[in-house]
């Protein structure tokens, strides 16, 4: 059993799931099926873009385009770093499949990827860009932000999180604290 505890470095950072797609909007399984952002995904990265006012140590998006791109829209002036380690989880034979037919996380979907291995990965590709950066944003998918939350709540169920949403995550005493980012909220951090 992995030790949820010591797995992530223990550094602040922001995470931001993309933008909407196609798929989302149509209640799909989108996983390692590689789309582009909706109008409307742009549109949400677009409002994100206060994000590019802040110093960040580092942008870090998955691999795939429709995380590139929300980064681009959002943090147009940084440079951004493709990581295939932050890349959404392998469904298999679910890709593109209606969300009602997801198995639960905890299992191997046909022809997929395990949660073990997709946390693994996940984990790996967060403490490659913490162990260097002091203050990184990462722009990914919302399988990563369960991987995160699960750190907190030792679950990877729960609500999933909003398009273009920037959640702050920070160690604290007892785990981690997950925040949502407002405009304004580095200076009152």
């Amino acid at each position: 059993m992995i030790d949820l505890e010591s797995a992530l470095l223990r550094r602040p950072f922001v995470f931001m799931r993309h933008g909407e797609t196609p798929m989302n909007a149509r209640g799909l399984i989108c996983g390692a099926t590689d789309v582009p952002l909706s109008s409307e995904g742009e549109e949400q990265a677009r409002r994100a873009a206060w994000l590019g006012r802040y110093p960040w140590s580092c942008v870090a998006s998955s691999g795939m385009q429709r995380a590139q791109h929300t980064a681009r829209l959002a943090v147009g002036g940084h440079p951004v770093i493709a990581l295939p380690g932050l890349n959404e989880r392998h469904w298999g034979q679910l890709e593109l499949a209606p969300l009602a037919e997801q198995t639960p996380y905890e299992v191997t979907p046909p022809g997929g990827e395990s949660w073990a291995a997709f946390r693994q990965r996940v984990l790996a590709a967060l403490n490659s860009v913490l162990e260097c950066h002091e203050w990184p944003l990462f722009v990914a998918h919302s399988g990563v932000y369960r991987v995160i939350r699960e750190l907190q709540t030792g679950t990877p169920h729960g609500p999933r999180i909003e398009n273009a949403q920037p959640i702050l995550v920070k160690p604290h005493r007892s785990g981690w604290e997950l925040t949502l980012c407002e405009e304004n909220w580095l200076e009152h951090r």
